[in-house]
């Protein structure tokens, strides 16, 4: 196993901070000068700040760029405890709160990727004068047209089958955790996540390390059960009134969009395809920040 903090190294560049939260100790990489930038990686085995890497390099430049390791993963609290949407969402909370203590109330421009979409959402919903825009990559919640409109903080968990992955000294789910989180497993699960063989092998290599840190299981196991989709996100969603920027591509496991139908019609949600997998900044660097900076530019000249 790897001693985090002796053998993990920085996912990204910059100052590495860490700070005590309601959503347990969050580690955050802060670099560049200019208004603030949030950036939240995705949920899956092996998740990190360093899915936002090209993003953090490039807009530390013109942004101060915050990228967040969120609960159970990266530098980050990984103990062993209920992982939620709650949960999330309070780290979400929190971290956006230290962001503007250290940049100023103004509202911020925040940016999530794939399930992190649902949290950024919520968040977003919950306390909409500390956003002044979202931007959601490859965001869950719109696959097929099955509605989501449940109980609020409702989810999507299968309490039996987060039994049976903890099961007796929850050996069964440290098992099926070490099985997917092998080497290739992990470039299999990345080549399916890109459409193509293609993958980034420097996010492949920090993905094989970030998941040997001690409780790197506890925050993916309530992930395999479903227990951090949300089940009302669709009344989320249609909750937001600040603008949105929702981007995916079209090949590999995550193309399936066809729920975005709910937002299609909102004013403030603007939509943009790339060719590409379900990480376009990776593939498309310069298409992804140019459409991206149009967004902002916009959200500027209407602010």
């Amino acid at each position: 196993m790897v001693n985090m903090k002796q053998s993990l190294p920085a996912a990204v560049s910059g100052e590495r901070c860490e700070f005590d939260s309601a959503a347990g100790r969050l580690s955050v990489y802060v670099a560049g000068e200019g208004p603030p930038l949030v950036l939240i990686h995705s949920i899956n085995a092996s998740a990190s700040a360093a899915e936002m890497r090209p993003l953090h390099e490039h807009y530390r430049a013109t942004h101060t760029v915050f990228s967040v390791d969120l609960p159970g993963y990266g530098f980050s609290d990984r103990s062993d405890r209920d992982y939620t949407p709650r949960l999330m969402t309070d780290a979400v909370h929190a971290f956006t709160a230290w962001v503007q203590s250290r940049c100023g109330p103004a509202p911020i421009d925040a940016l999530a990727l794939s399930l992190s979409s649902e949290y950024l959402g919520r968040a977003a919903s919950e306390a909409p004068g500390r956003y002044r825009s979202v931007a959601l990559v490859s965001p869950t919640g719109f696959n097929g047209l099955k509605t989501w409109r449940a109980a609020p903080g409702s989810t999507r968990g299968l309490p039996w089958l987060y039994k049976a992955l903890r099961g007796p000294r929850a050996v069964w789910g440290l098992a099926l955790f070490r099985a997917l989180t092998r080497p290739g497993v992990i470039r299999y699960f990345l080549g399916r996540t890109w459409g193509s063989k293609n993958i980034d092998e420097a996010l492949w290599a920090y993905d094989v390390l970030t998941t040997g840190v001690p409780g790197a299981q506890h925050a993916p196991l309530h992930f395999l059960s479903a227990k951090l989709f949300s089940a009302d996100i669709h009344t989320v969603y249609e909750s937001l009134a600040m603008p949105v920027w929702m981007s995916h591509g079209v090949r590999g496991d995550f193309t399936d969009y066809r729920g975005k139908s709910i937002v299609e019609s909102s004013p403030n949600w603007q939509f943009t395809i790339f060719p590409t997998g379900a990480l376009p900044y990776f593939e498309v660097p310069q298409d992804f920040c140019n459409a991206y900076d149009r967004f902002l530019d916009l959200r500027q000249a209407s602010a």
